[in-house]
């Protein structure tokens, strides 16, 4: 630098002083390295408070403001909600793997299933904590309280089962560990007596108080028999309300326990007696159960029969139907006749009930008993229309009449297709007309056919718009209307000529029924087309077969002769004339 100086300068200079700052040298204490000063530990003991890296960094997340914080995710669908699960449980895995023995880890695991509604997982995670810390006084106490919160009952009883056995064992070393297990013990046995007494197990809870009374030192067991007392209080304060029907559950139990047949049938008959102050369902609903338990109780325990019959008919007898009904205890005493063989006695109750209390249920099952009753689908039926369920009703009518064998076919079809007509569904009605002419082709069918052709035409005055409604396209719905009846009475007609020529009497009903509808018909009408088929009407005579088989005497009967068949058979006027012949002979002879 002192060359580069002198350079600077152009020629020879006398060394400058070092100690001249205006020229830029350092002093050797400027170019000397500044250490940081050492600081001296005061106190090297441990801090009572430790401070966890975890800690820090999670009072460091929570200082940031709102609007550095990672958003909350929003599961949109089912695959999305898949990938966080599985997320989630990769990281609760790797937690657990970092803290092994951490139950507060296993615990949150847990919990976090359980949040999910997968109990089975759950349940998992708790099991296999167990196997790491199976005495932990803790993750017991949380594992039966999670099985009892979600009404696992069998589990939450293995649960304390498992903690009973195991924890005395654990802690008979330490004073100060084993008052902290009496304690959690306590606890256990507290939440267990709670859970069964929920459960409305009164006896199961006493016996968890006594269990627990038997092997708790007097020096702890203070708490314990005030629990104990105040739950002894509460079940005589239930009690004394003759009609706390819970109360009465656990007197019957109890007395079952004994097996004093006839205590019990007075227990049952005392508290059958209390009967609810109102015609409110849900006064009754838990009163009907001491019935439906009184019945089985005679039936599969007494094995007395007839008294259960006796059970199911008061009970049916005592209950407003007129206000509510229970559908069960019909069924049931249906189904009790069913099991002692009297299917007419069951039918009779299920009747019974279809005209005090129609309920779909008993309807089904009526039908499922006996799918060839007509009445039970009718009034199936008709609940549905009651309902305003039209298609229901539709569906059920269906279901009636496409059964193999019914007992009143007739009503049913007729109940189906005035349905329709009152829906004013008039082209449904003719369609259903037709499927029942594929099935039977009944005098009766086709008169009430064209007698609904006659009066509904093409869809009946309800469906007609305003502006058909003048008199000329009235008088073409009437025309109408007389040519579709018309057109049914012909088939009808040539059916009984053609394919039941047999048939004569309902053939000559038949156009007689025609006739006097071309009569109604007034200026429409065309009497002369009926009267050219009319049958001329002959007295005849039959033998009659006695029992040997021999012919002893002759019967009178009317014949129909028919212009058709008096063309067919030109010959049969000679007949009749020896007929006429015949009978004046013998009307001469009975004169003389």
């Amino acid at each position: 630098m002192a060359l580069a100086i002198r350079a600077a300068a152009g020629g020879d200079m006398a060394p400058p002083s070092s100690s001249d700052p205006s020229l830029g040298f350092l002093t050797k204490r400027d170019t000397e390295v500044k250490l940081p000063r050492a600081t001296r530990v005061k106190n090297k003991a441990p801090a009572s408070v430790q401070i966890t890296a975890e800690q820090i960094l999670r009072e460091a997340r929570e200082r940031q403001e709102p609007e550095v914080r990672p958003p909350k995710q929003k599961i949109a669908d089912s695959v999305e909600l898949s990938e966080y699960r599985l997320r989630r449980r990769k990281e609760f895995e790797d937690a657990i793997r970092r803290v092994r023995w951490s139950v507060s880890a296993w615990v949150k695991y847990a919990r976090w299933e359980e949040r999910q509604g997968d109990f089975a997982r759950a349940r998992s995670v708790y099991e296999r904590a167990l196997d790491v810390a199976h005495r932990d006084h803790t993750l017991l106490v949380k594992y039966a309280e999670f099985e009892m919160r979600n009404r696992h009952v069998n589990h939450a009883r293995n649960v304390r089962d498992r903690a009973v056995s195991l924890l005395p064992r654990e802690y008979d070393g330490c004073t100060s560990v084993q008052q902290t297990c009496w304690q959690m013990m306590s606890m256990l046995r507290f939440s267990f007596a709670e859970f069964e007494e929920r459960c409305r197990e009164v006896e199961r809870a006493r016996a968890v108080y006594k269990y627990a009374l038997d092997r708790v030192p007097k020096g702890r067991a203070e708490e314990l028999c005030r629990k104990f007392l105040a739950f002894e209080k509460h079940m005589r304060t239930r009690r004394k309300n003759p009609l706390n029907y819970d109360s009465w559950f656990d007197y019957i139990r109890l007395e079952e326990s004994v097996g004093n047949k006839d205590m019990i049938g007075e227990v049952y008959e005392r508290a059958i007696a209390n009967i609810p102050p109102a015609q409110e369902k849900r006064y009754w609903q838990r009163y009907i159960y001491l019935w439906i338990n009184y019945a089985l109780y005679e039936e599969l325990d007494a094995k007395d029969m007839e008294r259960t019959r006796e059970v199911y008919s008061e009970c049916l007898k005592l209950i407003p139907h007129k206000k509510l009904t229970f559908s069960k205890m019909w069924l049931m005493a249906a189904q009790f006749e069913i099991r002692q063989k009297n299917l007419k006695a069951a039918r009779r109750i299920l009747g019974n009930a279809i005209g005090m209390a129609p309920k779909g249920k008993i309807f089904k099952k009526y039908i499922e008993w006996s799918p060839a009753n007509c009445y039970a689908w009718t009034k199936y039926a008709e609940l549905e229309k009651k309902l305003s369920e039209t298609d229901r009703a539709r569906s059920i009518y269906e279901l009636a009449i496409a059964q193999s064998a019914l007992d009143t076919p007739e009503v049913l079809w007729k109940e189906y297709l005035q349905f329709e007509i009152d829906k004013n569904e008039f082209h449904k009605a003719c369609e259903l007309y037709e499927r029942l002419l594929d099935r039977t082709k009944d005098l009766k069918v086709w008169i009430s056919y064209a007698e609904f052709e006659a009066s509904v035409g093409l869809g009946g005055e309800d469906n007609q718009s305003e502006e058909i409604k003048n008199e000329v396209c009235y008088q073409e719905q009437q025309i109408e209307q007389v040519r579709r009846c018309r057109a049914v009475f012909e088939r009808a007609f040539e059916y009984f000529r053609t394919s039941a020529p047999e048939l004569k009497e309902e053939r000559a009903m038949l156009l007689e029924e025609w006739l006097n509808k071309e009569v109604s018909f007034g200026h429409l009408g065309d009497v002369t087309l009926v009267q050219k088929k009319a049958p001329r009407k002959v007295k005849r005579k039959r033998p009659v077969p006695s029992e040997d088989g021999s012919t002893v005497a002759y019967e009178e009967y009317i014949d129909y002769i028919f212009p058709d068949e008096v063309a067919l058979a030109p010959n049969l006027k000679i007949l009749e004339a020896a007929y006429k012949w015949k009978k004046q002979k013998t009307d001469d002879a009975d004169d003389d």
